[in-house]
């Protein structure tokens, strides 16, 4: 506060140094003017006290400007709460901008906070709270949740160390379940997200002191301003959804002029949550897409030889639009010509294989008797034996009459297409529902699980293309060159942890889109992008990053009495110019009615 105040002492007398000067007579020039026309030299006199005068009213009014501000304590990177439409229902923060003061969670009950901004840490959120303020749409100036220090996407497996893994799956829970709520309500004021740190923790304390003393933070009392400048979000114009796409050919036989079979391996790599900015889906799907590029890796080995390469094509797609119904592997299977579909002997598509510790499951819409089906299942159940995994079998029927997919083996399910999802998640789940939130990062990906799913896809997709089905016969074998390489794996899961990937907001030039194609054009050919418009039924809203200013501000008690003594000052130094340099009589005729002056009519 006084440092602003020193500023505003400088700001005033550089406006005065800066001012034209005032050109003060010589005393004998002055004293003649004086002989020869008295009532000028008094008006004279009364200008130069008046522009005294005036300058000190200018710097009170400085003052006055200056005195409701403060130095911000700290400055934080905020990431709003997503704002989109579905069919033209709006959902989300639908407010960018803040500019309240701070209250904690010990606010007392029954206040009022439709001025306040409440701070909540995760572990302090109360069902009660959830209820009242995002369910039912009390009014609150604004909300800032912080999250734990390990769910920071950049460094999750670093910091946290002392919290126990519990503890942390707990909070994990409270967050999934959080967002779920959050994107699924209209919320009419700003909803930020920030990660835990020092200065947010002082903060804090500081205002939860307060609450408890019952002294919350208002105009009169002062405490902290949280201020958030953001213009009103923009519609997204048309955004975008890229597929990308690998073959890797298979060797025909001489004078075969027929079409080869062919197996799709397919992931969906973008995510949906609360936070865009936040939402990295380390395990939903950045698990999928990483067994993916291996298994297109270990296959390229064996196909880069004549002698070893498989009487299948394998087609490898990674697609986007994945939380919207599976959008984008809807618009790519109808890119297919007919014939390219009907080469199709069936689809594996990979969904959070990193969560599959205690098993995976595989979920198909056509019957379990379905030949091709049991096919598929038996081949990944002997596999599985050896790896000593779990494998079950979900079997669910699709509606064609209802455009909702829960899950990216039913688009091709639609088109008649063999398909199949090997997951971690044993329930399909809901619309926007483990689409790679806050919650799913790389503190909770298993390693390990995702090395093990490598080795069952890829061991029983090989064995069916030779031919070597029920046979025990190991292709994959570890400490081989054909051996699933966990570094590969954990090189990539780092990076799909640490980077955000919410369709809409990915350029057609993102940087992992280039980097994804370049990776798979590494191991497979006639590597391609496609783009597309994503469905119209989906809007989606900018402003997803913010910085927010924490200021201490006084209280108006202290502003008032500021001024006061300022402007006792004031008047007191002003006085004593006057009658130093003018006499009392000068500094009285200030108060004084001027005396009108009477006009003769000639």
């Amino acid at each position: 506060m006084y440092g602003v105040l020193n500023n505003c002492f400088l700001l005033s007398y550089k406006h005065k140094i800066s001012s034209p000067p005032h050109t003060h007579p010589t005393p004998q020039l002055s004293l003649f003017s004086s002989m020869a026309d008295p009532g000028n030299s008094a008006a004279d006199g009364q200008r130069h006290v008046f522009e005294s005068f005036y300058s000190i009213i200018a710097l009170v009014f400085i003052l006055l400007a200056c005195v409701e501000l403060g130095d911000a304590s700290t400055v934080v990177d905020v990431y709003r709460l997503i704002q989109y439409d579905i069919s033209g229902a709006p959902f989300g923060s639908r407010v960018a901008s803040l500019n309240h003061h701070a209250a904690s969670s010990l606010f007392a009950p029954g206040s009022d906070l439709s001025r306040t901004v409440v701070i909540l840490p995760l572990r302090e959120l109360n069902e009660t709270f959830i209820r009242e303020y995002i369910e039912q749409g009390k009014p609150l100036g604004g909300l800032l949740l912080l999250l734990p220090r390990f769910f920071r996407s950049e460094n999750s497996q670093n910091v946290g160390g002392h919290v126990g893994i519990s503890d942390k799956l707990k909070m994990k829970e409270v967050l999934a379940d959080l967002e779920q709520k959050l994107i699924h309500s209209t919320i009419q004021y700003p909803v930020y997200f920030a990660f835990e740190d020092e200065n947010l923790d002082k903060v804090l304390a500081d205002i939860k002191r307060n609450d408890a003393a019952g002294q919350p933070a208002t105009a009169t009392t002062g405490g902290y301003k949280l201020i958030v400048t953001s213009p009103a979000p923009k519609k997204l114009a048309s955004p975008t959804i890229t597929n990308i796409q690998g073959w890797l050919p298979g060797l025909k036989a001489d004078g075969n002029s027929n079409q080869l079979p062919t197996i799709a391996i397919v992931a969906s790599y973008d995510t949906f949550g609360a936070a865009p900015a936040l939402s990295v889906g380390s395990d939903s799907n950045g698990s999928g897409v990483v067994a993916l590029l291996e298994i297109a890796r270990l296959f390229s080995i064996l196909y880069s030889n004549p002698n070893t390469r498989g009487r299948y094509n394998i087609l490898f797609g990674l697609t986007s639009g994945g939380p919207y119904n599976y959008n984008g592997t809807q618009k790519w299977l109808r890119s297919f010509d007919q014939r390219l579909r009907e080469s199709i002997d069936y689809a594996i598509c990979l969904n959070s294989l990193g969560s599959g510790e205690d098993g995976l499951w595989v979920h198909v819409s056509k019957p379990p008797e379905n030949a091709y089906i049991k096919q598929i299942f038996e081949g990944l159940s002997k596999v599985a034996e050896e790896l000593s995994l779990k494998v079950g079998l979900k079997h669910k029927k699709i509606n064609v009459s209802n455009s909702r997919v829960a899950w990216e083996h039913e688009q091709f399910s639609r088109l008649r297409v063999t398909a199949a999802t090997l997951s971690g998640l044993s329930v399909a789940p809901d619309l926007l529902e483990s689409t790679g939130g806050i919650s799913d990062n790389r503190e909770f990906v298993s390693e390990a699980a995702v090395v093990q799913s490598v080795k069952l896809v890829a061991e029983s997709l090989a064995r069916h293309i030779y031919g070597q089905e029920g046979k025990n016969i190991n292709i994959f074998a570890d400490n081989s060159s054909l051996a699933v390489n966990p570094s590969y794996i954990r090189s990539w899961l780092d990076l799909f942890s640490r980077t955000p990937r919410v369709a809409p907001f990915l350029s057609k030039d993102n940087a992992l889109i280039m980097a994804l194609k370049k990776e798979l054009a590494d191991h497979v050919a006639e590597v391609n992008l496609q783009h597309d418009v994503i469905d119209g039924m989906f809007t989606f809203y900018d402003s997803i990053v913010n910085t927010l200013q924490i200021y201490q501000v006084a209280s108006v008690t202290f502003d008032l009495l500021l001024l006061l003594v300022l402007g006792s000052y004031l008047i007191t130094l002003f006085s004593f110019l006057v009658i130093t340099t003018r006499g009392l009589d000068d500094l009285i005729s200030l108060f004084r009615r001027p005396p009108s002056r009477k006009i003769k009519v000639v």
